[in-house]
């Protein structure tokens, strides 16, 4: 009897603290604004005041450096009544430079397990959101671009764009498998549609990403410790 041939998966990879650090980066940048801002408030209630302006700007600025750059400004002009000083605003601007040009340093497993897959026979995707611009020189900096058949930089992960992709890559829940860190954005909306995914935690994660318990009863997905494990779930 002939061996059955595995069939070739489309596995999509999130991009940000899943092959690379990212949310440490924005942690750092926070940090020092809120020490810019110092005279406006302590830090919890600097980051809750950021935090709010952030939520209400991604109907406009969507996600990413960018948006965080121009939060941070109207944070800061709203918290001094307009008077932030030119050399702040210099300041809060460098900031925001910095998270478009840090450099890529892969997390444990990525740079043995996309080839590996590969290898194997099956498609790799890199699915992320943010901005365009942004998430194409991170990809760049990274050097796994070559590696990906497919790059989807969308401007959100929620359910409508998994059921887009879906049909646009005729893929199917026994074809697809989606592979990240954030519970909210790739593993939860892909789960309930009935796809499979595979959450691969990161200890630092954006309040924007969390997700209550009770939001994860019934949901079924699949965790492992370390990107290097996915290997021993897929054929």
């Amino acid at each position: 009897m002939k061996k059955a041939v595995p069939i070739p998966l489309l596995i999509a990879f999130d991009a940000d603290d899943t092959l690379w650090p990212n949310q440490p980066h924005f942690d750092r940048v926070e940090a020092t604004f809120f020490s810019i801002l110092a005279r406006c408030g302590d830090p919890a209630a600097l980051h809750a005041r950021l935090y709010a302006i952030q939520r209400h700007n991604m109907q406009y600025y969507g996600y990413g450096a960018k948006a965080l750059t121009l939060s941070m400004i109207e944070t800061a002009i709203q918290l001094t009544n307009g008077a932030v000083t030119a050399t702040e605003m210099q300041q809060i601007l460098d900031l925001g430079k910095e998270l478009l040009r840090f450099s890529i340093e892969l997390l444990p497993g990525v740079a043995e397990v996309l080839p590996a897959l590969r290898q194997r026979g099956h498609h790799l995707m890199l699915l992320t959101k943010g901005d365009l611009f942004d998430q194409e020189a991170k990809l760049a900096r990274s050097g796994l671009g070559e590696l990906f058949d497919h790059v989807e930089i969308v401007s959100e992960k929620d359910p409508a764009t998994y059921r887009r992709l879906f049909r646009r890559y005729r893929a199917t829940p026994e074809s697809f498998v989606m592979i990240g860190n954030s519970l909210k954005s790739d593993i939860l909306p892909v789960a309930g549609l009935g796809y499979r995914a595979i959450h691969v935690p990161y200890h630092a994660n954006w309040i924007h990403e969390h997700v209550p318990e009770a939001e994860l009863a019934g949901v079924q997905f699949e965790q492992v410790a370390s990107l290097a494990e996915v290997l021993a779930l897929l054929p």
